[in-house]
């Protein structure tokens, strides 16, 4: 198991500059109280990761697999993105360090489905959390889907707001009839077995 606060700290050193250094020097040089809420709290809600599905993302991240068909095989069943043909909502992060909008908007390459792209104009986590309301918020988006995410970007259209009023448009013109929530999580077959996150998140790894 990779525990989380070794994954938290992968994280932190990702951006040293704004995750590591700034803290150092504010609160430990100057001596200066941390902000009651900073970006780095996002970082201090870690979880722990199994090895078998670290091990898993390593070889994803470095071979690529998934953008061809039948090299990744799940539960012995070959993995072709192009056989999943339901739409899809995409939504990529212009200054995201983790996750480059570019390389989100290759989900438009290789599903079959109607894929809408859209970039918000933010970070890693502001993209998302990014309700209505935000006047510096804004995204991008364009019904043509070349090859080169550059193309879509010039071809796109900015709009001022939050992508989630975009999202919730998207998701009613796919949506059923309106029915009451259900009283209850779980039923007979999948009863509940205890309250979120889980137990193995709480647990301190063995070294």
């Amino acid at each position: 198991m990779l525990p989380g606060r070794d994954l938290a700290k992968v994280f932190a050193w990702v951006r040293p500059n704004d995750l590591v250094w700034r803290y150092w020097v504010n609160n430990y040089l100057m001596g200066e109280n941390p902000p009651a809420f900073d970006v780095l709290a996002w970082n201090a809600d870690s979880t722990n990761m199994p090895a078998a599905l670290h091990a898993e993302f390593l070889h994803l991240f470095v071979d690529n697999g998934l953008v061809t068909p039948g090299a990744l095989t799940v539960l012995g069943s070959p993995v072709d993105l192009g056989s999943v043909r339901n739409d899809m909502y995409v939504v990529g992060a212009l200054t995201d360090h983790l996750v480059p909008w570019e390389s989100a908007y290759a989900a438009t390459q290789h599903f079959s489905g109607d894929v809408r792209f859209v970039l918000s104009n933010s970070g890693h986590i502001q993209a998302l959390i990014n309700p209505p309301g935000n006047r510096k918020a804004s995204f991008w988006v364009g019904d043509a889907q070349p090859a080169e995410p550059e193309l879509w970007l010039k071809g796109a259209t900015r709009t001022m707001g939050s992508w989630w009023t975009d999202w919730a448009a998207w998701t009613i013109d796919r949506s059923g009839p309106e029915r009451p929530r259900p009283r209850k999580l779980g039923h007979r077959r999948h009863p509940v077995l205890e309250a979120a996150p889980g137990q193995y998140v709480k647990e301190s790894p063995r070294l």
